[in-house]
C-alpha cells in the first residue's frame, strides 16, 4: 500500500513539472513515505530526519507521509523541526496544495485527516514496474487486533467502486501490464461497507477475469474471519486468480488469538484452511506471525510451531513483538525477554526454511509457469515469479519479458528456482 500511495504521489509531483532524482543531494524536495507497523521502521526514518537536520549541505523541502504522519502527527514538528510538512495516508490528494502552502507562508504545514475519502486519481500513479501492478480496492480497518496500529493510522474501512476498479486494471492491461495486485488492510472486507453495490470481493474477482489480456491477478492481506466459500471457489474457477492466499495466522494458541482479538479460534482457522485446500487443491498459503506477544508461554509458542509445520506456509512473515504506541497492547507489559523472542523467531525462521527447502526439492524436474518481469540484478539472466509465488531464473531474450513461459525447473540457490526454457521455446502470452 506505501509503494502504491508512493507511485500516486510520484504522478502528481511530475503533473506539476518536477522530475525524480536518485542523488539525494540533487533534490529539492525529499518526501518519506513511512510504515508504523514495526518499531525498527520508525526508528530508521526518525535517524535519518535526524541526520538531515544536522547537516549543512543545500536546504530541500522535507516532508513526512505515511502511517507515522498519523500515529505521531504534529509531534514530529517538536523533535524535528526542520521538517516542511506532515501528510496523514488520507490526505495525498492534498499534496500539491500543501506544498502550494509551504511554499508561499514558508510555515509548517500538516494534514492528517482521520477519515478517508474516496477520491483519489489512481489513474495519475507513476509506476515503475511495467509489467505487473499495484491496485487499491479498499482503505483501512475495522478489525482492531490489540497489536496493530492500522486502524488508527489508515482508519475505517472504504471501499473503492467497482468500475474505477475495473476502469484503471483496463488502461493498466492498455499499457502492457499482465499481472495485477488488489490491495487492501483486509481485501475479503471489500463491498461489505457498500451493500447497495451488491459487489462484494468474490465478485470483483469475476468482473476482473472477464478483461481480456489480464493475466493474473493477485490479493493481499486477507483476515480469516472473512475468507467465504465464494471466494475459494473465484480462486478454483478463474483463470486469471492465483493460487496463493495470505492467510495470516498469527498465532496458534487460542488464548493468544483472543489476547490479540483476532477473533477466531485456531480450530476455525484450521477448518478454513483444510477447505481451502479441498476447494483448491493446488492452493499455497501465506502468513503473518507474531513471536513473544506479551504473555505467551513457551507452550503457546509450540502451538504456534506445531500449526506452523501442520500448514506448511510456503511463504511467511515472521516477525518478534514490539510494542506501538496507541494500540491496547501497548498498556500491557511487554514481559518477553528479547532474548527469549529472538530465540523462537529464528526456530520458527529455521521451520520456514526448511519447509520451504523441501517445496523447491519437490520442484527439480517440473515445469512452472513464470511471468517473466525483468533481467536478473547480473543481468545474466531472466526473472521472474510463478502463480504461487516462487522466484525463478534462467536464460533467454529480453522479447520474453512480459510474457508468460513454462520453464523447466532444473536446480535452485537459496530461495530461487533455476530453470530453463524447452527448446524452441515461443512466446504463450
Amino acid at each position: 500500500m506505501n509503494e502504491l500511495d508512493t507511485e500516486i504521489m510520484v504522478g502528481q509531483l511530475e503533473k506539476r513539472g518536477l522530475t525524480r532524482t536518485e542523488e539525494e543531494q540533487d533534490a529539492d524536495l525529499l518526501i518519506f513515505n513511512t510504515c508504523s507497523i514495526r518499531d525498527l521502521a520508525e526508528r530508521k526514518v526518525m535517524g535519518k530526519l535526524g541526520q538531515l537536520g544536522r547537516a549543512r549541505s543545500k536546504r530541500s523541502l522535507i516532508g513526512v507521509t505515511g502511517c507515522m504522519a498519523m500515529a505521531k502527527k504534529d509531534s514530529l514538528f517538536r523533535k524535528l523541526p526542520h521538517i516542511d510538512f506532515i501528510l496523514g495516508t488520507n490526505n495525498i490528494t492534498d499534496l500539491n496544495q500543501v506544498l502550494d502552502e509551504v511554499l508561499s507562508s514558508g510555515k509548517q504545514t500538516i494534514r492528517t485527516e482521520d477519515q478517508f475519502e474516496e477520491n483519489l486519481n489512481y489513474l495519475v500513479a507513476k509506476r515503475d514496474d511495467p509489467v505487473k501492478a499495484y491496485v487499491s480496492i479498499i482503505r483501512g480497518c475495522d478489525k482492531y487486533c490489540t497489536y496493530c496500529v492500522v486502524p488508527y493510522t489508515r482508519g475505517q474501512e472504504v471501499s473503492r467502486p467497482p468500475e474505477s476498479i475495473e476502469e484503471e486494471c483496463r488502461m493498466l492491461v492498455d499499457k502492457g501490464y499482465k499481472e495485477i495486485t488488489l490491495l487492501g488492510q483486509n481485501v475479503n472486507s471489500y463491498g461489505k461497507d457498500k451493500p447497495e453495490w451488491n459487489c462484494l470481493f468474490h465478485d470483483l474477482l469475476y468482473r476482473l477475469d472477464k478483461i481480456p489480456g489480464l493475466e493474473r491477478v493477485r490479493f493481499m492481506t486477507s483476515h480469516p474471519v472473512d475468507i467465504t466459500v465464494n471466494l475459494m471457489e473465484a480462486i478454483r474457477d478463474l483463470p486469471s486468480a492465483c493460487e496463493f492466499v495470505h492467510f495470516p495466522l498469527q498465532a496458534g494458541s487460542n488464548r493468544i488469538l483472543k489476547k490479540m482479538h483476532r477473533i477466531y479460534t485456531k480450530e476455525q482457522y484450521m477448518e478454513k484452511v483444510a477447505l481451502l485446500r479441498e476447494i483448491v487443491p493446488d492452493v499455497t498459503l501465506g502468513t503473518d506471525i507474531i513471536v513473544g506477544f506479551p504473555t505467551e508461554t513457551e507452550e503457546e509458542f509450540l502451538e504456534t510451531y506445531q500449526a506452523f509445520e501442520q500448514i506448511r506456509y510456503s511463504v511467511a512473515f515472521i516477525f518478534a513483538y514490539s510494542p506501538r504506541k496507541g494500540t491496547p497492547a501497548f498498556r500491557w507489559k511487554d514481559d518477553i525477554s528479547e532474548e527469549v523472542k529472538q530465540d523462537r523467531l529464528q526456530r520458527l525462521l529455521s521451520l520456514h526454511n526448511q519447509i520451504c527447502a523441501e517445496e523447491r526439492q519437490a520442484l527439480l524436474g517440473t515445469e512452472v509457469e513464470v511471468l517473466v518481469e525483468r533481467r536478473n540484478k547480473d543481468e545474466t539472466q531472466l526473472k521472474g515469479r510463478t502463480r504461487c509465488w516462487k522466484n525463478v531464473v534462467f536464460s533467454g531474450s529480453d522479447q520474453l519479458i512480459g510474457t508468460l513461459q513454462k520453464v523447466k525447473v532444473h536446480s535452485y540457490s537459496h530461495q530461487t528456482l533455476i530453470g530453463e526454457l524447452p527448446k524452441p521455446f515461443s512466446v504463450i502470452a
